[in-house]
C-alpha cells in the first residue's frame, strides 16, 4: 500500500517537530571537545562538539553568547546546554546551545586566564610601565564603595600614618554589572581633572563573582592609561585580579594599600631623631678632634715665640747663602782656569802667531787662501798677508814644485 508522499521540506519539518516534541532533546546537556570553532561577524558562534567516537554540529546565537564569561576555543572541553533539532533547509540536525561552561574549570576562571594572557601579550603588565608612587602624597583618591569596611580601614590607617594628606572618596559600585563602568568613569574623571596625585581602587574580600568587576578588561585598560599612579587593593592577600597585574602597585589588602600609600609619620620622626642624634654626635666628635689639633698646633715653638722662630730661620738662611756664594766662587775660579787653558791653545793656533814668526800667506781676489799654483794664473791680482800689513801683487807666472 502506498503511504503518504512527503516533499523534502515536509520530511525535514516532520523530523524537526518530532525532535522538538522529545523532552530529552528539547533540554539536553552534552559534554565534548570543541573543534572547528568559528566566530561569525554576526556574533554567532559555530562549532562541532566531539568525543572519542562521535561528533555533532552546534551553534550558539549572539543573544545567548553575550552572556558567556569566557571565549570558546577549539580544543576546549565544555558542557553545553541546549536543544537538538533539525535545520529544515539542509536536513542536518544540530545542537542549539543556550549556555556553556568549561568542563572541570569554572567559566570565570577561564575568562580570567584568557584576559590575563591577552593583556600580558600586549605588554600591559610590563615593569617598565609601572609609575613610582609619590613619596609624600598631598591628595589621595579612594575609588571604592563608600560604605564598606575597606574604606573605613583605609581612612583609619591613612589618618594615623599621615594625617596631612587630603583624602577624596570617589564612591563607586564594586560589585555587579554596573561596577566596571563606575570604576572606569572614576579613574578617567580623576585624571581629566588632575584631582589627586595617587589613586587607590579596590574593595574587601569576597568570592570570585564578587571581585569580578576588577577582572573587567575596561577597568584594566583605564588603570593602565591613568597618568596618576594607581594602587590596586582588592580582597584578601590570596585574592588576585587583573587589576592587580596592571596597577602600578598591588596591595595585599585595602589596609596594606593605605600603608603603601603614605609614610608612617612616627617612623619618620624616629628617623629624624636618630639622624639628629648622629649629626650632633658627629659635630661634637669633629669639634673635639679640631680642639685637640688646635692645642697641638698652639704648643709648637713658632706659636709660642714667633720672633725666635723667624730668627732661627734667618740664621739658617744666612748659612745657606754663604754656602751658595762659596760654591759660585769656586765654580767661577774653576771655569776661569779652563778658559785660560783653552785661550792659550787657541792663541797658539792663531794665524797671526804664524805671521809673527816671518811667515805670510796669499789670498786671491775673492779673499780665499791660495793653497796651490792651480788656484791662480798669470795676470791674476793676489794679496800677500804679512805681520804688519798686506802686499798687493800681480802674478807673472807660476811654477810647480818638483
Amino acid at each position: 500500500m502506498r503511504g503518504h508522499i512527503f516533499t523534502v521540506t515536509e520530511a525535514n519539518q516532520y523530523l524537526k517537530n518530532l525532535m522538538e516534541a522529545d523532552k530529552n532533546l528539547s533540554l539536553i546537556y552534552i559534554k565534548g571537545e570543541i573543534s572547528n570553532y568559528k566566530f561569525h561577524s554576526s556574533g554567532h558562534h559555530y562549532m562541532t562538539l566531539k568525543d572519542e567516537s562521535g561528533a555533532i554540529r552546534a551553534v550558539m546565537f549572539k543573544y545567548d553568547a553575550v552572556k558567556l564569561k569566557f571565549r570558546p576555543e577549539s580544543g576546549m572541553k565544555v558542557i553545553a546546554k541546549g536543544k537538538i533539532t533539525v535545520y529544515p533547509r539542509d536536513g542536518q540536525y544540530q545542537l542549539y546551545i543556550a549556555d556553556m561552561i568549561p568542563d572541570g574549570v569554572g567559566a570565570l576562571y577561564v575568562a580570567f586566564e584568557q584576559l590575563k594572557k591577552k593583556l600580558a601579550a600586549e605588554g600591559l603588565f610590563n615593569p617598565e610601565h609601572k609609575k613610582p608612587l609619590p613619596r609624600f602624597p598631598k591628595t589621595i583618591a579612594l575609588v571604592t564603595s563608600p560604605t564598606g569596611a575597606a574604606v573605613r580601614d583605609m581612612l583609619r590607617i591613612l589618618k594615623a600614618r599621615w594625617s596631612g594628606a587630603k583624602i577624596l572618596i570617589y564612591p563607586v559600585l564594586v560589585q555587579g554589572e554596573g561596577a566596571p563602568p563606575d570604576i572606569i568613569d572614576a579613574i578617567n574623571t580623576l585624571n581629566a581633572n588632575n584631582a589627586c596625585d595617587l589613586i587607590i581602587t579596590g574593595r574587601g574580600g569576597g568570592s570570585i563573582e564578587d571581585l569580578w568587576a576588577f577582572n573587567d578588561e575596561g577597568v584594566a585598560r583605564a588603570i593602565f592609561a591613568s597618568r596618576i599612579p594607581v594602587i590596586s587593593a582588592v580582597g584578601h592577600e590570596p585574592d588576585v585580579t587583573i587589576a592587580d597585574f596592571v596597577a602600578d602597585v598591588r596591595a595585599a589588602t585595602p589596609s596594606n594599600a593605605a600603608e603603601l600609600a603614605v609614610p608612617d609619620i612616627m617612623h619618620l620622626k624616629r628617623n629624624l631623631y636618630d639622624m639628629n642624634a648622629r649629626l650632633n654626635g658627629a659635630v661634637i666628635s669633629k669639634l673635639k678632634i679640631s680642639k685637640e689639633r688646635l692645642e697641638r698646633l698652639s704648643a709648637r715653638p713658632i706659636m709660642q715665640s714667633p720672633m725666635n722662630y723667624f730668627a732661627e730661620r734667618r740664621i739658617t738662611l744666612d748659612r745657606i747663602s754663604d754656602r751658595l756664594v762659596n760654591v759660585i766662587k769656586q765654580k767661577n775660579a774653576s771655569n776661569r782656569e779652563v778658559f785660560v787653558r783653552l785661550a792659550s791653545k787657541l792663541d797658539a793656533m792663531s794665524p797671526l802667531k804664524v805671521l809673527g814668526r816671518g811667515y805670510s800667506f796669499a789670498t786671491d781676489e775673492g779673499g780665499d787662501i791660495i793653497k796651490s799654483v792651480d788656484n791662480v794664473k798669470s795676470g791674476d791680482q793676489i794679496t800677500m798677508c804679512v805681520q804688519d800689513g798686506k802686499i798687493n801683487c800681480t802674478v807673472k807666472n807660476t811654477e810647480r814644485s818638483k
